[in-house]
C-alpha cells in the first residue's frame, strides 16, 4: 500500500459528484487529479482519509467507497462544524485536498465463511457501506448477512436508495428502525438495541461490526454480549474519535492506543477496558 512521501501534503482532487444522503448529510465523490496518485491511492474498507476544504481546514472522514466499484473516492459528510459546512458548499468541479489513506481496516479475509451482522447508526453507517458492498460483490465467500440500520428519525437514514439492492441479495436481511417516526413512517420505531434483541442473531460462526454514536456503540456491544457474542467476535470502528490521523495530537488515545494509528477498527476485546472513554 503506497504511502505519501510527505503525509502532511494533501493530494489535489476534484469533486466529480455531490448528492444529498439525508438531512445535513451529503455524499462527495472525489477523483485525484494526478493519474499516478490516483493509481497509488490503494485503500481498504475501514480506512479513512483527511479531506481539506482549502482556506478553511481539514477533517477526517471514512472512505465509504470501494475501489472495485469505481475510481472515485466517496465520503459522507455530516454538516456539524466549520470544515464540514465549507465542504457542503462545494459543488462538482471544485477542488479539495485528500491525505491518506490512514488506519487499519476490517478483517474481511478472516470473515470469509462466517455469518456477518452489521449494525449502523446514523452517519455511523457510512464506514459499513464498503463492507456491505465488498460482501455482496463476493457473496458466495460469506455466510448469512444481517444488516441492522438505525437513525434518530427517518430524515437521517442514509443510503436508503440502496436498501432494495441489499434486500435483494441472497441470504441477506435488512432491518431498519428509527428512534422516533414521523407522519409518513410506517417502519419499526425503537432503539437499535431493542431491534437487536428482537432479531436476536446467533453468535454461532458469526462476526459483528458496529459503528454509530459512542452511546450506541457502548450499549450495542453490551447487548451483543448478552446475546452470547464473545468480545473477539465483536468489531467496532471508532472513526469519530480522530483528529490528526497520524498519532501526533494525542486527542484520540484510549489508554495506550491511538484510534488513528492502532485503529480505527478494533475488536471489543481490544477496547473493553476503555469502553467508558468513548
Amino acid at each position: 500500500m503506497a504511502v505519501a512521501s510527505n503525509p502532511y501534503r494533501p493530494y489535489l482532487g476534484t469533486t466529480v459528484g455531490v448528492r444529498d444522503l439525508a438531512t445535513d448529510i451529503r455524499m462527495f465523490q472525489v477523483e485525484l487529479d494526478d493519474p499516478g496518485e490516483r493509481e497509488s491511492f490503494a485503500y481498504r474498507p475501514g480506512q479513512f482519509a483527511i479531506v481539506s476544504a482549502f482556506g478553511v481546514g481539514e477533517a477526517p472522514f471514512c472512505l465509504t467507497s470501494t475501489s472495485a466499484r469505481g475510481p472515485a473516492l466517496e465520503f459522507a459528510v455530516n454538516r456539524v462544524g466549520t470544515v464540514t459546512s465549507a465542504l457542503h458548499r462545494l459543488g462538482e468541479g471544485d477542488a479539495v485536498g485528500v491525505r491518506g489513506p490512514f488506519g487499519n481496516w476490517f478483517p474481511l479475509d478472516e470473515m470469509k465463511g462466517k455469518n456477518v451482522i452489521l449494525l449502523g447508526g446514523g452517519i455511523g453507517g457510512a464506514p459499513l457501506r464498503p463492507v456491505i458492498h465488498s460482501v455482496l460483490d463476493n457473496r458466495a465467500e460469506y455466510g448469512d448477512v444481517q444488516i441492522l440500520w438505525a437513525a434518530r428519525d427517518p430524515s437521517l437514514l442514509i443510503f436508503t436508495e440502496e436498501f432494495d439492492d441489499w434486500r435483494a441479495a441472497p441470504e441477506t436481511e435488512l432491518y431498519v428502525t428509527v428512534d422516533e417516526g414521523d407522519e409518513t413512517w410506517t417502519g419499526n420505531v425503537g432503539l437499535i438495541t431493542e431491534l437487536l434483541e428482537q432479531v436476536a442473531p446467533s453468535p454461532k460462526n458469526a462476526v459483528t461490526i458496529t459503528c454509530g454514536p459512542p452511546v450506541m456503540i457502548k450499549f450495542t456491544l453490551l447487548t451483543l454480549e448478552r446475546l452470547g457474542f464473545t468480545p473477539e467476535q465483536m468489531i467496532v470502528t471508532l472513526e469519530a474519535k480522530m483528529t490528526c490521523g497520524m498519532g501526533k495530537c494525542g486527542r484520540c488515545n484510549l489508554g495506550e492506543k491511538f484510534v488513528c494509528i492502532d485503529g480505527p477498527v478494533f475488536s471489543y476485546a481490544e477496547i473493553s477496558d476503555f469502553l467508558e472513554g468513548f
